[in-house]
């Protein structure tokens, strides 16, 4: 019979592993308590913590115990794994609104309560620690020679690494160890590039418990081409509604690379190996069933079946005359801004669909935007009331990006 462990590494989520045989024996004969840490540096998990998110699903279904550790402490600190500054520091009322939020996301994957999977703020034992104290008993048992080797500093020293960011692997490593001492917690599962801070934690536990702990990192959701996977041009591509509309969400997976559709069925979805298997055979144009098929997975997962189907409406609008567009991405513009008409250029700040004017010029350059399907030939193209139909024109970026201009 397979476990979780099977599940896990058939679908591709696992990188690294501490000890790969008591690993799997523990999740095939015991139900386990782990953690995952979240920083709450922004008021909405992105498409980065998804994966984090999957993993937390399975395990919770094979019948482990999941702990969402938010790092309230650490965030006042912040964790130098990937950057190459330092972060800015956060007020308790932002971490503590952003933690909540991360609660309501998560709640989609996993069931919180009595006996099932909690939330936890390392606030609530990092910011009274006595330093000194911390020092005697936690900070000697850390060789600095040893974090120096850690990719995390490594990365960090030419540029410089501030001593409050060096406390960062202390701190996340006493928070295995407390988990592990109140809740009994002996696994912690992370992205790959938490591996050092990882180790620490369980070599912690070894010293001042004298007990075995484990760890487990995830392959990081990136493309085929080694870049991190949801970067848009408007930023992250967030769980939130507010901050990706689920169209957006939906274009974004509908719109992939070939070669990443089926890593991410794998990865992002529950759909079965087996259906994922006749998927992956898929040449040429066909490839798109999958791609349809990730894109409504995927959307109904973060926002729901009824906004997945809106969202596949939508886009298969997009190629048929007449069709609703009612829930495509949307600026809404007066009707006597157009008195004397607005620029090309500056309808596309307006709706975001550019960064700067001069990506708007080089687009029109290249052909790339459209008007209610007629090419914009130059710069001076003004916009007026004349390209409406029925109060709304569909502007059009590249092949596959849409956007709606209604009049109000």
């Amino acid at each position: 019979m397979s476990s979780v462990f099977d599940t896990l590494k058939e679908r591709g989520f696992i990188a690294q592993l501490t000890h790969e045989e008591t690993i799997k024996e523990l999740l095939e004969k015991e139900k386990v308590t782990f953690y995952i840490g979240f920083d709450p540096t922004a008021d909405s998990l992105h498409v980065g913590h998804f994966l984090q998110m999957m993993v937390m699903a399975h395990m919770q279904k094979a019948g482990h115990r999941p702990i969402a550790l938010i790092g309230g402490g650490t965030a006042m600190v912040g964790d130098p794994t990937g950057k190459t500054d330092m972060r800015r520091m956060m007020t308790r009322e932002e971490i503590k609104h952003n933690a909540d939020s991360f609660k309501k996301q998560l709640s989609k994957f996993i069931e919180f309560g009595e006996g099932k999977a909690i939330m936890v703020d390392n606030a609530d034992w990092l910011l009274d620690l006595n330093y000194v104290n911390f020092l005697r008993d936690i900070g000697v048992h850390f060789s600095v020679n040893r974090m120096l080797t850690a990719e995390c500093f490594k990365s960090r020293l030419e540029k410089g690494l501030s001593f409050i960011e060096f406390n960062y692997m202390l701190m996340q490593s006493y928070d295995f160890l407390k988990l592990h001492k109140e809740y009994g917690c002996i696994i912690q599962l992370g992205g790959d590039d938490q591996w050092s801070n990882i180790l620490g934690g369980i070599d912690l536990i070894r010293r001042k418990e004298g007990k075995e702990a484990y760890g487990m990192t995830f392959t990081l959701l990136t493309t085929s081409e080694g870049n991190k996977m949801g970067k848009t041009e408007k930023g992250a591509l967030w769980l939130d509604a507010n901050k990706t509309s689920p169209y957006e969400f939906y274009q974004y997976w509908r719109n992939i690379h070939d070669n990443d559709v089926i890593k991410c069925l794998k990865l992002l979805t529950f759909v079965p190996m087996e259906e994922i298997e006749e998927l992956a055979k898929l040449k040429d144009q066909e490839i798109n069933i999958a791609k349809k098929r990730l894109a409504f997975e995927v959307t109904k997962l973060i926002h729901g079946e009824e906004e997945a189907l809106n969202a596949q409406k939508t886009a298969e609008a997009l190629f048929v005359k007449g069709a609703s567009t009612d829930n495509m991405p949307t600026t809404e513009i007066a009707s006597n801004e157009l008195s004397d008409g607005i620029n090309i250029i500056d309808l596309l700040v307006r709706t975001k669909l550019i960064p700067s004017k001069g990506e708007g010029r080089r687009l029109i350059e290249q052909g790339g935007i459209t008007i209610n399907d007629n090419k914009v030939e130059g710069f001076d193209k003004v916009v007026t009331m004349d390209d409406f139909n029925n109060g709304e024109l569909i502007i059009k970026k590249g092949k596959k990006t849409y956007h709606r201009v209604k009049l109000v």
